[in-house]
């Protein structure tokens, strides 16, 4: 039942009904939603009361309210009754979004969520949600889009599985990192409103944002009309999961530490000091980590940018008196250095590297490249790195095993056949990328087989899957979602095409024969 946020708090709303009579209609709808309207008002943070009352056996309450016919509803504000005029439906509080109501509902608050899809089994969690979120103050809308009808809106915003969700902070997209149930939704995007970064009015709250374990970040300013403030308020607001950040308008705070008014600073966390580098440095670059940092679940996001080039991990038991986790460090400023507990990926990525059986006490290696020690040894580790450097190590890729020929039309890759198959420059590949647990893959699955046969005559054309959470995959085939599809063709490998197109077979084979470059009577020559 439709009924203004404000009038909760001094309303009780009664129905008067006919037990007799229709309520509503033969299909008793307005019964049924009525009983949804008592259920989620019953919820509300002002929790509102509805009753009914059979007017044909209470004939007194029924003269005393003029009921004339049925159904009659009434509301009490402030001791008096009146008749209700309004809607006669429960309402969902997730909001229907279509590209015509795309931008204003982005824009209705400073901070809203998205669902972009069709998922059934999201629905119900995300409309409780919703019902809660909408009592936040400031309130928090949550919308809905059918991906599969708003095509624009949906490639426009890379939606590639279901459910998407998608953040909205002031009419700009930001990545969403919460659960997919009631209560995680509503705890994520309540954590999620207002700013992220705090003031800090005293010198003494600046010395206390400090921590001995977490990297915090402090942008100095001499006025709240500063540009360059509000630019540093949504940098933090779209890092607050993973880094604290402050600002202080003090003068003597910037004397404090010797910077100028717009100055950002990192501050290094009171273990990870060292005497090869400064305790906080004025942020020029995204560098947020220190010389020899802590590789965990909360800061691996920091060092994915560096296994690009080279990331070292050193797999043991932690700890920071350990004095020599910097000697090597210092003389290979090309190469990222983390310490990572042996005790938290013992089970995860040790097992994916190989280490986990090694019996040794110091396993030091670099991303996708590990080698087992039996204790420190400086001239070892320098070893190590020096051949790194050269290219003369094995990478070690997590891989299932290589399967059995198969005369199925689509073609099982694993990680260690993955550059063979797809990076064959004689052939033109679509690779899907799936989890084995994923409904919508399970779902494409008879539509790819299905195409997979029907252009099986194309010899320079495979149509190829791979379970994505068992294997590693090039980062140039990002996955984004299940499942994520890329087309790769013969002349360009490093490049894949994302297939954003119809999930029919019609569509695909619509996208390979314009796309193709060794197939469908097309060859390389073609394209020059």
């Amino acid at each position: 039942m439709k009924l203004q946020k404000q009038v909760f708090s001094v309303f009780a709303v009664i129905a008067l009904l006919s037990a007799s009579a229709v309520f509503a209609g033969e299909d008793g709808s307005d019964a049924e939603e009525y009983e949804k309207a008592a259920a989620r008002l019953k919820d509300a943070p002002v929790p509102v009361p509805l009753g009914k009352v059979d007017a044909t056996v209470n004939v007194d309450v029924a003269k005393r309210f003029d009921v004339s016919g049925y159904p009659t509803l009434k509301w009490k504000k402030g001791g008096e009754w009146s008749d209700y005029e309004g809607p006669r439906d429960a309402d969902e509080a997730v909001v229907t979004v279509t590209k015509d109501n795309f931008d204003e509902f982005i824009n209705s608050a400073e901070l809203v969520l998205l669902e972009c899809g069709h998922c059934k089994k999201l629905a119900p969690e995300y409309e409780k949600a919703a019902q809660s979120l909408q009592y936040h103050d400031p309130p928090i809308p949550l919308g809905k889009v059918d991906a599969t009808i708003e095509t624009e809106l949906a490639k426009q915003f890379e939606v590639s599985g279901y459910p998407t969700l998608k953040m909205f902070r002031r009419g700009k997209p930001q990545e969403y990192k919460g659960g997919r149930d009631q209560f995680t939704i509503m705890d994520y995007m309540r954590k999620q409103s207002g700013e992220a970064a705090k003031l800090l009015p005293t010198v003494s709250d600046v010395k206390g944002f400090m921590d001995k374990a977490l990297v915090k970040v402090i942008g100095f300013y001499d006025n709240l009309q500063d540009e360059k403030l509000r630019l540093y308020m949504d940098v933090a607001n779209g890092m607050r999961d993973d880094v604290s950040f402050g600002y202080t308008l003090l003068p003597e705070a910037r004397d404090m530490y010797r910077v100028n008014p717009g100055s950002v600073v990192v501050f290094t966390p009171e273990k990870f000091w060292t005497k090869f580098e400064p305790k906080y440095h004025i942020l020029k670059t995204e560098k947020l980590t220190p010389l020899v940092g802590q590789y965990s679940a909360q800061s691996d996001k920091f060092y994915a940018e560096y296994t690009k080039n080279i990331l070292c991990l050193a797999f043991y038991t932690v700890d920071w008196s350990f004095d020599y986790r910097e000697a090597v460090a210092k003389d290979y400023k090309d190469i990222k250095f983390a310490i990572a507990s042996e005790e938290e990926y013992i089970n995860s990525l040790m097992v994916d590297f190989g280490l986990a059986d090694s019996g040794e006490e110091f396993n030091v290696g670099c991303f996708k490249e590990m080698e087992p020690m039996e204790e420190y040894d400086d001239d070892e580790i320098r070893e190590f790195l020096d051949k790194l450097k050269k290219g003369k190590l094995e990478p070690q890729i997590k891989s299932q095993p290589i399967p059995k020929k198969s005369s199925s039309n689509v073609k099982v890759i694993v990680g260690k056949t993955f550059d063979k198959i797809v990076g064959d420059k004689s052939k033109d590949v679509l690779i899907e990328m799936y989890a084995p647990w994923c409904g919508h893959c399970k779902s494409l699955e008879p539509i790819y087989k299905d195409l997979a046969k029907s252009v099986k005559k194309e010899k320079n054309l495979v149509i190829a899957k791979i379970d994505a959470t068992a294997n590693d995959i090039p980062d140039a085939y990002k996955v984004e979602g299940f499942p994520t599809i890329y087309f790769a063709p013969a002349n360009s490998k490093d490049a894949p095409l994302k297939f954003e197109g119809d999930r029919t077979v019609e569509g695909f084979k619509k996208y390979l024969e314009e796309h193709a470059t060794v197939s469908f009577g097309k060859s390389l020559r073609d394209e020059l």
